[in-house]
């Protein structure tokens, strides 16, 4: 069995999470901001959401910087 090869994989990934805190409100804003956080599972202001740190996820995360903060 490679059971050791299949934990190393998993827990390789298992450490990259990144938690993501909504502050500011999408009103007023593109809806493309708004459809962006919603991606991010975040939809109201101070909702917490941990995420799996991807570059594609580290995009949108830039994308609305200006609305969310990076908890950890």
């Amino acid at each position: 069995m490679n059971t050791g090869t299949a934990n190393q994989h998993a827990g390789k990934n298992a450490g990259k999470i990144v938690k993501v805190q909504q502050i500011g409100s999408p009103m007023r804003r593109d809806h493309t901001q708004r459809e962006t956080l919603v991606g991010l599972k975040l939809n109201k202001i101070g909702r917490v959401a941990e995420l799996v740190d991807t570059p594609a996820t580290r995009g949108m995360i830039a994308k609305v910087a200006h609305l969310v903060r990076v908890v950890e």
